[in-house]
């Protein structure tokens, strides 16, 4: 009942959706109406607000981290060896790709799933966040930065801590934040994705 708990707190705490809340503070148009209509960082950027999308990408890889970190406190487990705090990630992470604030329209899932990697571990995180950067320096795609960082952090998570529970904790989010850009597959496959910086 006490892992319960802790598992459905994560998920409330995920399904707070910062596009959504700071677009309301900062009287932008709901971020499910423009654009990619993904509640996200890079969508609420496309309004010229930078401040807004700063802040909706802090706040969603944070709030990874911290339905991580409040998992931990609550139930004294560090998250590598055992079975609440990863749930914990796991439940956050479905928390913003399903909110039940938000009629369950949430986002992809980027900003959120690096915020609980760096909750389970500083360097899974780290490795995770390098790829993505080192990815997307390279190709100028954030789509595909964000797939091949899915694809590396659940070998990141092996190497790191063999077959712990945040291993299976990391395959979930991997695996479900590539069924999230399955529309970002196919537009790479075609040769259609659009490029950092480019002009749309």
């Amino acid at each position: 009942m006490h892992t319960a708990l802790i598992v459905v707190g994560a998920y409330l705490l995920g399904s707070i959706s910062f596009a959504v809340v700071l677009s309301r503070m900062f009287a932008l148009p709901d971020p499910h109406s423009y654009g990619s209509g993904n509640p996200g960082a890079t969508n609420v950027l496309r309004t010229g607000n930078k401040a807004a999308a700063v802040l909706t990408l802090l706040g969603d890889a944070g709030k990874g981290w911290v339905a991580v970190f409040l998992a931990q406190l609550a139930s004294g487990e560090t998250g590598i060896g055992t079975i609440a705090v990863p749930l914990a990630g796991a439940a956050a992470f479905l928390g913003h790709l399903f909110p039940v604030f938000h009629r369950f329209r949430g986002g992809k899932g980027v900003a959120t799933a690096c915020g609980v990697l760096l909750g389970f571990d500083l360097w899974l995180g780290l490795g995770t966040l390098v790829t993505w950067i080192v990815i997307a320096a390279f190709f100028r795609i954030s789509s595909f930065a964000a797939l091949v960082a899915a694809l590396f952090a659940p070998a990141y998570a092996f190497w790191l801590f063999g077959f712990a529970n945040v291993l299976w904790a990391a395959v979930l989010i991997s695996l479900l934040l590539i069924w999230r850009h399955r529309a970002n597959i196919a537009r790479l496959v075609a040769g259609e994705e659009s490029r950092m910086g480019a002009k749309s």
